[in-house]
């Protein structure tokens, strides 16, 4: 069974604990801007939203890539950047659908969540367990189906 990184948007605090972590992890410095997770603001600090790469079982990038450069670690399943074949075209960036993988101006290679080979290091230290890393089979689609349905009014917005 993979696992993967199961976000729970409502219990994010925006500390950026997680964004440390990972930059950290891959880079040997806390630089958030280069951290391969990111909290995304909503509503002007209403809400904040962990946002990385969720390991698409039919990943675009690595179909998009024309150097052969994302391979599947099979242990974790996580789409990994290989940087010896990685040109830094940025293809796969274009075909990611949803932003989560991007170009790196110092290493000119593409960067994207690898989830830290089975030991993510931004669920590690998420204090309110907002980031955790678990069953791959459970998406949390009630969950975030039900988030996105609620305003700050109380109104119910349409789905």
């Amino acid at each position: 069974m993979h696992k993967s990184l199961i976000i729970d948007a409502g219990k994010c605090t925006s500390c950026l604990q997680c964004e440390m972590a990972c930059s950290y992890e891959h880079t040997g410095a806390f630089n958030p801007s280069r951290s391969r997770i990111k909290i995304i603001e909503v509503g002007h600090g209403e809400r904040s939203i962990p946002y990385t790469c969720t390991q698409c079982a039919d990943a675009w990038c690595q179909k998009a890539c024309p150097t052969g450069a994302i391979t599947v670690n099979l242990a974790t399943g996580a789409k990994v950047v290989n940087n010896s074949t990685c040109v830094g075209c940025k293809v796969c960036t274009i075909a990611c659908p949803f932003g989560t993988i991007n170009f790196d101006q110092i290493s000119g290679k593409v960067v994207k969540c690898n989830l830290c080979d089975g030991d993510p290091a931004c669920a590690k230290v998420c204090p309110t367990d907002a980031i955790t890393y678990g069953d791959a089979n459970w998406t949390g689609m009630d969950k975030l189906r039900a988030s996105a349905i609620k305003t700050d009014s109380g109104n119910q917005a349409t789905a």
